[in-house]
């Protein structure tokens, strides 16, 4: 199955930077393979400075070799010898009116365990509902398509809970689907599969029906602001970040999730009533959002 999935994961991220760069119009990925000093190596690819994303990245890697005994300790599974194989993205576009997106599928062993994870979230800045029901649809739509072997209900809590700033007590975005330590059986492979190829439906057509509109500078400003939250959970929270650290991954491809210009701002508060206060208030509130109007 390991080299099942590291041909599928090769393959969808062809195909996911073949469409992106088509949606954006105005730039291409550029990639770097490297390889790991402890076993395997990757493909990263990033496309900077277009005509809709300021920045992003979708990165293949296959990695394999030994786990230090304290790490090994936190995974399920026995002894230390270790594969992770998947894909992984984050698109930070240029307009605070389309949202941020990321996503991950992977295929892990750790000794006598084999397992799948992975996901996707939707990082609004200035949401549009019908942007918001429209990726969760489209999430919903593929896990009822596997019902018995996942539940679209089970993976969307886990996503809210999971993408969740404990410090700031405040989601990061409006959710998705998320999910971990699945155990790696055919019917988990054939949803991994259809999973990974939904992340295009449900994310270009945001793109297409936000990228001619106009914002301000004022807009501009608190997307940079609210970016940093991205940067805080990322660099204190995210499972995947962490497992690349603590294996001796390409520290460049691991923070590429990173977006480009970030505003901190001490202490600051939205006006009250604003729209900038209206995406804490209502929008990062867990709803079902699959079951509204559009």
């Amino acid at each position: 199955m390991h080299n099942r999935a590291v041909t599928f994961f090769r393959g969808i991220q062809d195909r996911i930077c073949e469409e992106l760069a088509r949606a954006d119009g105005g730039a291409t990925f550029r990639e770097d393979t490297w390889e790991r000093a402890g076993g395997g190596g990757g493909r990263s690819r990033v496309i900077t400075d277009g005509a809709v994303f300021e920045k992003g990245g979708v990165n293949f890697s296959e990695v394999f070799g030994e786990l230090t005994p304290e790490f090994a300790k936190q995974l399920p599974g026995d002894g230390t010898r270790f594969t992770a194989a998947g894909v992984s993205l984050v698109l930070h576009p240029r307009s605070p009116l389309i949202p941020t997106v990321h996503a991950n599928f992977r295929f892990l062993t750790h000794g006598s365990k084999a397992w799948f994870g992975g996901g996707a979230d939707l990082t609004p800045y200035y949401p549009f509902q019908e942007d918001v029901v429209h990726f969760h649809r489209t999430w919903k739509r593929v896990c009822d398509a596997h019902a018995g072997i996942v539940d679209f209900a089970k993976m969307k809590r886990d996503c809210d809970d999971y993408f969740f700033l404990k410090h700031r007590n405040e989601a990061r975005g409006v959710g998705g689907i998320f999910f971990d330590y699945a155990d790696a059986t055919e019917a988990m492979f054939a949803f991994v599969r259809e999973a990974s190829g939904a992340f295009l439906e449900s994310y270009v057509p945001i793109i297409e029906r936000r990228k001619s509109l106009a914002y301000t500078p004022k807009e501009r400003a608190f997307q940079e602001y609210r970016r940093g939250r991205y940067v805080e959970f990322n660099l204190v929270y995210d499972r995947g970040t962490v497992f690349g650290l603590k294996t001796d991954g390409r520290t460049e491809s691991i923070l590429m999730s990173l977006p480009p210009v970030v505003r901190f701002i001490y202490n600051y508060h939205p006006e009250p009533g604003s729209r900038e206060a209206e995406l804490t208030d209502y929008w990062l509130k867990p709803k079902d959002w699959a079951g509204m109007e559009e």
